[in-house]
């Protein structure tokens, strides 16, 4: 049974841990996580490779069970399900869209996006009735015969996506959904999903390395090594946490701080103390990071290839060299 909740997916104290026989022993892929989606907010996880981000994705979709922590989806911790009733609730809540598509080759294009609802029991009449709709208005109906094999990077992506929509998820976990396309496929792609997101209500959380990607959301969280260190973005105000938290330090110096304030500190790390005196204590981060949240908003008004000056605000690619117009 749900749960009223105003979440649609919350993850809390997130750790997961892979067991190595190397010299340096186990790997710690994420530490002590803090995750919450509200339903139809779009939310990015960006950070470099080996960041944590793909661990994220499988554990808060139920794919790979946490070493530590819980995960609630629409209210029902998933942790505590069976095998069955987990594969229910994803079927009802969620949906996968990979950096591949993970197509099954075999099978057509409409065969592809009408599986899902095989699963569910749906006629194959209704399921291949639906599938072709949809990818009717995802501009592939042309393409619907089609195998795999046959269709571009960027037509396999659009099939995933129906496949991925063709069950009405409230929820759509992505694992760099534009990795293997073009920059211009790509904004197409991150156009369908603006679309889903505004006009549809869907919820996303993308993981990506790509500040263009990032960009499209309400909200991004940086990963490092396993841990927040920034959140950008809305939905969240300091001063609504004041009247009502506090910080207890005890006599040995220690304090805990909520994970929430400490994510908008900046996460855990070393910080230096900038001004201290009369009950006020302000501390500042000595992390070198480098955000990875530059840029990604709107179109270069020059090519870098050939300096060619645009004037055209929407073209997407240069007139004199052919070279992809780039985000800046």
């Amino acid at each position: 049974m749900s749960e009223n909740t105003d979440s649609i997916l919350e993850a809390n104290a997130l750790y997961h841990i892979y067991d190595s026989k190397a010299e340096d022993g186990n790997v710690v892929a994420l530490r002590g996580l803090h995750v919450n989606v509200k339903p139809g907010e779009a939310v990015a996880v960006v950070g470099p490779s080996g960041s944590g981000k793909s661990t994220l994705l499988k554990c808060l979709g139920g794919l790979m069970k946490p070493s530590a922590g819980n995960v609630s989806l629409d209210g029902n911790n998933m942790t505590r399900l069976t095998g069955q009733e987990l594969i229910l609730l994803r079927q009802k809540t969620v949906s996968f869209i990979f950096q591949e598509g993970n197509l099954l080759p075999h099978l057509s294009a409409l065969d592809n996006v009408a599986q899902p609802l095989r699963h569910q029991k749906v006629s194959p009449k209704e399921a291949k009735r639906r599938a072709q709709e949809l990818l009717d208005e995802l501009g592939m109906g042309n393409r619907s015969r089609g195998l795999p094999s046959t269709l571009s990077g960027g037509e396999q992506q659009r099939v995933a996506i129906a496949r991925a929509l063709i069950t009405q998820p409230r929820l759509i976990l992505a694992d760099e959904p534009t990795g293997a396309l073009d920059p211009i496929t790509s904004r197409e792609v991150l156009a369908l999903f603006k679309e889903l997101h505004e006009e549809k209500g869907v919820a996303f959380l993308i993981v990506t390395h790509s500040a263009e990607v990032a960009a499209f959301c309400d909200r991004s969280l940086e990963l490092r090594d396993g841990r927040f260190i920034a959140q950008h973005g809305a939905n969240f105000e300091v001063d609504d946490l004041a009247e009502t938290r506090e910080l207890i330090v005890d006599d040995l110096g220690t304090v805990s701080f909520p994970p929430d304030i400490l994510l908008e500190m900046g996460g855990a790390g070393r910080y230096e103390v900038e001004d201290i005196g009369n009950g006020k204590l302000v501390l500042v981060s000595a992390e070198e990071n480098e955000s990875l949240l530059v840029g990604g908003k709107t179109l270069a008004s020059t090519c870098p290839a050939c300096n060619h000056q645009y004037v055209d605000e929407e073209i997407q690619r240069c007139p004199d060299c052919g070279s992809s117009r780039p985000m800046v």
